[in-house]
């Protein structure tokens, strides 16, 4: 056992069980990390795509998809110590696109068929994604509101920055379509975010990058996290890979040359949109697990900190969401936060979020530790794949105090 608590040969253990997802072809690469007392422990296993020898590295850049959305309610819980944004102000006051809401009678109505909004959508319900708009886990696509979403380039599912309009535009088609619950009503994936981005770029009076730039990466020391990689970073990004359509087949998803990353975007999605490395999130998520310092630098108070991960939602505010808040699990202010121990790794208090191309990261106030992995494997089925239960699994046996 080292100063950390963690048993070098348990951490050995977890390198095995993780490099055989690379033995058996269901990953071309893969990074881990945890990170306890101060001690940091990476791993790096595989290449970074299938088809070139090129080994994966600590600082291979990976699309983090939904991991964009705690680092994007950070911003915004900065603008609210600020007194720029309120939690409980309507939106509206800056997105005047989303004023005078109407909400469908039920999701499977016509579009016309609405009543009002019973109050306006606040900033709190984009940072609980109780906004009333979003995935509809159990739904037939024949919902005319699906249709209508799609139609217009919203829930698209898997992010694809090229494809969609600017912050403005795609704004203003989300106002064109009404809610599908009441504001507050109900938790929905994952659109919240998004108006949160654009939201938070509105209150700064600046792009949204330029805004977590300035205020975050920089400050954190996130060189290489941002909403597209550069000439000189595109070396360093990982292909992204989803199942084939033949079964046990793999196939690219979003390779480096001509990727949707390797040109700034018209959208800056603060859902899904980020590249990041491995310790450029633990510098993030490092923050938050101290209170909101870093270094002798405060980005955060305390107790901004402490209610992003306090849970937010109720039973009932929670039902449709079991594919992604089970038993165990709720969601804060922008990001997720276990409620219930019904395993070794599910541990009360620890915080974070997944990222659906692959990626996965948390910290446990109560270890003192973060953990990480970065993978480009769509997880394209209802449950997780298989590697993301091992990795913290793996993560939590290690500790050894």
């Amino acid at each position: 056992m080292n100063d950390a608590g963690l048993s070098s040969t348990r951490l050995e253990r977890m390198n095995d069980v993780i490099a055989g997802y690379v033995r058996r072809g269901e990953l071309p690469g893969i990074v881990t990390l945890i990170s306890r007392r101060g001690e940091v422990h990476v791993e790096t296993i595989g290449t970074m795509h299938f088809d070139d020898p090129a080994p994966i590295r600590r600082d291979t850049i990976f699309r983090i998809s939904s991991m964009t959305k705690p680092i994007v309610a950070t911003a915004a819980m900065i603008l609210i110590e600020e007194c720029r944004l309120r939690l409980d102000e309507p939106v509206q006051r800056l997105l005047p696109e989303l004023a005078d809401r109407k909400v469908l009678r039920r999701l499977d109505a016509p579009l016309h068929d609405t009543v009002p909004a019973k109050r306006p959508i606040s900033v709190r319900d984009l940072l609980t994604l109780r906004m009333g708009f979003g995935y509809i886990m159990e739904a037939s696509s024949e919902y005319p509101i699906q249709k209508a979403a799609h139609d217009n380039q919203l829930l698209l599912g898997f992010h694809r920055p090229q494809l969609l309009p600017d912050g403005d535009e795609w704004l203003r088609r989300v106002g064109a379509l009404p809610l599908m619950h009441q504001p507050g009503e109900r938790w929905m994936y994952d659109l919240g975010s998004d108006v949160l981005g654009v939201l938070v770029a509105r209150a700064a009076g600046q792009s949204l990058e330029t805004f977590l730039r300035e205020r975050l990466f920089e400050p954190l020391r996130m060189k290489d996290t941002g909403f597209s990689v550069t000439a000189a970073q595109l070396d360093r990004l990982a292909s992204c890979y989803r199942s084939g359509r033949q079964p046990g087949s793999i196939e690219l998803y979003d390779g480096v040359t001509g990727s949707q990353w390797s040109r700034p975007p018209a959208f800056q999605s603060g859902s899904a949109g980020l590249v990041s490395t491995v310790d450029d999130y633990l510098s993030f998520l490092q923050m938050l697990l101290n209170k909101g310092k870093h270094g002798s630098e405060r980005i955060l108070s305390r107790l901004s900190v402490e209610a992003m991960t306090t849970d937010q939602l109720t039973a009932e505010q929670k039902v449709g969401a079991e594919m992604f808040l089970n038993g165990n699990r709720s969601w804060g202010l922008g990001l997720a936060i276990y409620t219930r121990r019904d395993s070794p790794s599910s541990v009360p208090g620890r915080f974070g979020w997944d990222g659906g191309l692959g990626t996965s990261a948390g910290a446990d106030p109560h270890e003192n530790m973060v953990a990480i992995m970065m993978s480009q494997r769509i997880w394209d089925r209802p449950t997780a794949l298989d590697v993301w239960h091992d990795f913290w699994t793996c993560a939590y046996q290690a500790i050894e105090d």
